[in-house]
């Protein structure tokens, strides 16, 4: 046996020289920082989920603008898992986003967070094309049908804004310059009608066409970054053919999510548990079906009145569901009630750390072990 093996490179330097054709497998193509994501959440999801904020490291609750400041790291000495900022006005290529965040910081905190084996995603809260009032102006007739019907002005207005939208994603970059992969929910709550895009503004097929629009620009403009997730509200979603009412396809969706909010404190838990069951359960199931991932893509209790609401209703509640994180909202500095993480002496705060020991919780000292 041990001669036979002499021949071996011979044979193959033979094989070489008389045109066989070598079985040696062609190289495959380097992921997309969107697959690599993929990948990475996927994997996420069987440990555990990862904890999320909006703006978390942009303002806290006493502050504003401070390099490295964060009021979850102050509490539990580490930063959210996953952190989630809005490309509002990015539209309109403002220096800074509605909250007055500028897009150059908002892009330095990316590589950060990347940079420390964390995650970002984005909302995108964009101004009405017509009235150009906010989000939430919902004056003017058949919008999003504006939008999406070629030769219409307000066609050719939404394609420069989706532009540059995915100019500015496309422009996330690593150490290395490389694109970083992030989780990008345009047109997000849509089952409810607060939004110039919500239910009562459009059509079913003009929602659909939005989206399908908004995914095709990003593809012409090779933007390879970005997984897609689809986030209805709690509003008009009792099961899953309601969750599922305005889904765009599986040809564009990566992630199933979902935006629900506890109001009312204890009187209100179970309805925000009920909730819950019907539109993270919704989306946990379709995504199983469908191979895709699940995500708590908005949550929170504004002021976090209820001083166990981390462990006893946060955790108790989305532990059966296999979600790859869970993020809440932000904490304004310059509004005192609206909160939605602790900081430093709150009441809550035994609670947040009994869910951040949790093996199942996840921030981004956790993340960076999971690649």
């Amino acid at each position: 046996m041990k001669k036979f093996l002499l021949y071996i490179p011979f044979l193959v330097a033979l094989a070489s020289c008389s045109g066989t054709k070598s079985t040696e497998a062609a190289p495959q193509p380097e992921a997309t920082p969107a697959e690599e994501l993929r990948v990475r959440l996927d994997s996420i999801s069987r440990h555990g989920f990862a904890f999320g904020m909006h703006d978390a490291t942009a303002y806290g609750h006493t502050w504003a603008w401070v390099e490295d400041s964060c009021d979850v790291r102050s509490v539990c000495g580490d930063y959210p898992g996953v952190m989630n900022w809005d490309l509002g006005l990015v539209e309109w290529a403002c220096a800074k986003e509605l909250d007055s965040v500028p897009f150059e910081l908002i892009r330095r905190e990316v590589a950060k967070q990347d940079r420390r084996g964390g995650i970002s995603t984005f909302s995108w809260h964009a101004r009405n094309p017509l009235t150009k009032g906010d989000s939430w102006n919902t004056d003017g007739e058949q919008v999003v049908h504006q939008c999406v019907t070629e030769g219409n002005p307000l066609n050719d207005t939404i394609k420069v804004w989706i532009g540059r939208a995915a100019d500015f994603i496309g422009s996330l970059r690593d150490d290395s310059g490389r694109r970083i992969g992030v989780v990008f929910r345009p047109w997000h709550e849509h089952t409810g009608s607060w939004f110039w895009w919500g239910r009562d503004h459009c059509s079913v097929d003009d929602y659909k066409a939005l989206w399908q629009l908004t995914y095709d620009i990003f593809q012409e403009k090779g933007i390879d970054n970005v997984l897609w997730a689809y986030s209805p509200d709690k509003d008009n979603v009792a099961d899953v053919e309601s969750y599922l009412e305005r889904y765009p396809g599986d040809s564009i969706v990566d992630i199933l999510g979902g935006d629900v909010y506890h109001f009312d404190g204890e009187k209100g838990k179970d309805v925000y548990v009920e909730r819950i069951n019907n539109v993270i359960g919704a989306a946990c199931q379709v995504a199983k079906e469908r191979g895709k991932l699940a995500a708590f893509t908005e949550t929170g209790s504004e002021g976090i009145p209820m001083d166990n609401w981390w462990t006893d209703v946060l955790l108790a509640n989305i532990e059966q569901y296999p979600v790859c994180y869970v993020s809440v909202w932000r904490n304004a500095h310059d509004n005192p009630r609206h909160f939605y993480a602790p900081y430093p002496g709150h009441a809550s705060v035994p609670s947040f750390m009994e869910f951040y020991n949790d093996g199942r919780t996840l921030f981004a000292r956790d993340l960076e072990q999971i690649k």
